[in-house]
């Protein structure tokens, strides 16, 4: 019985990739559109795209041509190819902004380029150009209803930035890169001044200004002393009550002790 059902299998197949031989050498349009909607709606992309691609020059110029390249552009989504696919939903909503599709095309432009937004740890480039992208959907579709899972993704994109932000600084602390943690936490605490991850940023900053002062030629110790001073007065401006108590105020008596020696 299974050797039955594999030859009933193996000629279905046969059969299915000779009907789409047909399809491909057929000369009429209009029976190839029919035939690559058909592939499209069974999520049979890979055969519905060499249609689609074959079609967009065939009907270039026509009142169909906004179906085909509406399809073509799905059809690439459907592979995954979010780049071109987001490339060519930006290029539609731009070509045909009259069309029923435009809006959507406009947003699924946009989140084409969310979905190729790295995790925090990666390259952000494609993070800063989805937020860009999505921003630019909000800003010339007042009223639309994407707008509020628009900005929902903007914000869950500038969480991943600020993760990366804020890992690049704690990496540059536990490496002992002193200089280069202050700088970069400094940087993270600028661009988001609300961030969850505050505390602890603005502690680990405490802690490398001081170390940075500890380990400082003599003509830049008293200057960074100074410094690891103010990062712990705001420090404590913003946290009196911080779960970082006994680590903040140890440094702050070492700090406290050498400015004390050389007044």
């Amino acid at each position: 019985m299974r050797k039955i059902a594999l030859i009933a299998t193996a000629i279905s197949l046969l059969a299915s990739c000779g009907e789409y031989q047909k399809v491909l050498k057929s000369t009429d349009p209009a029976f190839k559109f029919i035939k690559a909607v058909e592939y499209y709606d069974a999520e049979q992309y890979n055969k519905a795209y060499p249609l689609f691609d074959e079609l967009m020059s065939a009907y270039r110029g026509t009142t169909r041509a906004q179906d085909v390249y509406k399809y073509y552009a799905q059809t690439l989504y459907g592979q995954k190819d979010f780049i071109l696919a987001g490339y060519h939903f930006k290029r539609f909503s731009q070509t045909f902004p009259k069309n029923d599709f435009a809006e959507e095309a406009s947003y699924r432009a946009a989140y084409c380029f969310y979905l190729e937004a790295p995790v925090s740890s990666l390259d952000p480039a494609y993070t800063f150009k989805a937020m860009d992208e999505m921003q630019l959907f909000i800003n010339t579709h007042e009223g639309s209803p994407y707008i509020p899972e628009a900005n929902g993704f903007i914000d869950e994109l500038r969480e991943r930035l600020e993760k990366k932000a804020f890992d690049i600084a704690k990496g540059y602390h536990h490496r002992q890169l002193f200089s280069s943690a202050v700088t970069s936490l400094n940087v993270m605490l600028s661009e988001f001044p609300d961030s969850p991850y505050r505390e602890e940023a603005l502690m680990l900053r405490l802690e490398s200004a001081f170390k940075l002062a500890e380990n400082s030629v003599k003509d830049k110790e008293a200057q960074r002393f100074k410094e690891a001073e103010t990062a712990y007065l705001e420090f404590m401006d913003a946290y009196p009550e911080t779960t970082f108590l006994n680590q903040a105020n140890s440094c702050y008596s070492k700090i406290q002790a050498f400015l004390q020696k050389e007044s």
